[in-house]
């Protein structure tokens, strides 16, 4: 039996996102919000179904929060301190906390 199927490639590049530093703090929040409705809802479910989704869900919410968070964070090339060096400080709160 033969199939058919058309495959496309419609970007040959990754998609970056790009938001504007208001967009982005709105989906920081947004983020944040559905989180915080994620973990009340694991606190409250009783089926084992729903708790396994709930599971789910708050994962790729730490996941997306994650990714936002490193997306309004300064690259390494803009942080830096008086001196013209790297802050010992942010690099370690960064490596602690992301």
């Amino acid at each position: 039996m033969k199939m058919f199927y058309k495959s496309e490639k419609f970007c040959d590049t990754p998609v970056a996102l790009e938001l504007s530093d208001v967009e982005l703090d709105t989906a920081i929040e947004k983020t944040r919000q559905a989180l915080a409705n994620a973990y009340t809802g694991f606190d409250h479910a009783t089926d084992a179904d729903l708790i396994d989704s709930y599971i789910y869900e708050i994962n790729a919410l730490q996941k997306r929060y994650k990714y936002l968070t490193e997306l309004s964070q300064p690259t390494t090339e803009t942080v830096q301190t008086a001196s013209g060096k790297h802050s010992p400080i942010r690099a370690l709160v960064s490596h602690v906390f992301g």
